[in-house]
């Protein structure tokens, strides 16, 4: 099978970043890859892909870069810190992140690109590990039309859905908007579960109503099964939930929205994440009501 002309980067190694980076080189692309812990990327070398010394060395091997990291900080430092991959993105490059960030920094990230002849794409994703491993996860997209059909043949690979949602900054909103109502969903489940179970009801009873009710969701499939079983390994950590929570409530006070549940939910998984000893799931939620 001959490879795609297009030389892609991968920066972030994570749950998500290595099954999409396993999916790229089963479909023929070459890939250079980094990561902050280098043993992560063992997987990926072992499959094919070439380990850079920076994401600097990564962007400069690159026609395609893409970002999936944990947060702001770690984004920005792997943009602009030292050995940073801003200052070697080629002119005439694409470069996508998929990290959830805030909309201000998709914005940002997007002038700096600009002014250096770098078309970018914010495409935060959704779908879990499990999405991941498939290539079934769905991308929520700001930036230019042109750009992503240019970036589409790539995203294919690793997703199923895209949707283009607007100009840089949407991508993020959107995915903040969507995180904020899957914790709020988990929340209730929880809390619903934690009043049947002390009225002496088993759970089990409560999500086989919800089944065939309007409360039925996708969430309830995934995630009803962890609560029941008090078993939370990540296929979303917790940690990274309570990350996006605090950008949606930022987000919501930069535009003068009221956002309650959110904020009240917030608290709980706040209190959750504290008391925890290791990298839970975020339907761990649930042991707010346990303990």
């Amino acid at each position: 099978m001959n490879s795609p002309a297009k030389h892609i980067g991968l920066i972030g190694l994570g749950l998500m970043g290595r099954p999409m980076g396993m999916n790229l080189i089963k479909a023929g692309y070459p890939l250079t890859v980094w990561n902050r812990t280098a043993s992560r990327a063992e997987e990926l070398v072992a499959a094919g892909a070439k380990l850079a010394k920076s994401p600097q060395e990564v962007a400069a091997a690159s026609d395609f870069l893409l970002t999936i990291v944990s947060d702001p900080p770690a984004l920005e430092g792997v943009l602009w810190g030292d050995c940073g991959a801003m200052q070697a993105l080629k002119r005439g490059s694409i470069y996508v992140d998929s990290s959830t960030v805030s909309p201000a920094l998709a914005r940002k990230i997007s002038a700096a690109c600009a002014e250096r002849g770098v078309r970018f794409l914010d495409a935060p994703v959704t779908g879990g590990d499990w999405g991941a491993k498939k290539g079934e996860l769905v991308f929520m997209i700001g930036g230019e039309v042109d750009t992503l059909k240019e970036a589409e043949p790539i995203l294919k690979v690793m997703g199923k859905k895209l949707f283009h949602l607007g100009p840089n900054g949407a991508g993020q909103t959107i995915k903040l908007a969507m995180n904020s109502i899957l914790a709020l969903q988990v929340d209730a489940l929880a809390e619903a579960l934690a009043l049947v179970t002390r009225a002496g009801i088993p759970g089990e009873k409560l999500v086989e109503v919800m089944q065939s009710s309007m409360a039925r969701s996708g969430v309830l499939d995934v995630k009803a099964p962890n609560l029941l079983k008090d078993q939370y390994v990540p296929s979303f950590p917790l940690r990274l939930m309570h990350k996006d929570l605090g950008l949606a409530l930022d987000l919501a006070n930069q535009l003068g929205v009221a956002l309650p549940a959110t904020a009240a939910a917030r608290e709980i998984y706040s209190a959750v994440k504290g008391a925890a000893k290791e990298d839970l799931d975020f339907s761990a939620v649930m042991r707010f009501w346990k303990h």
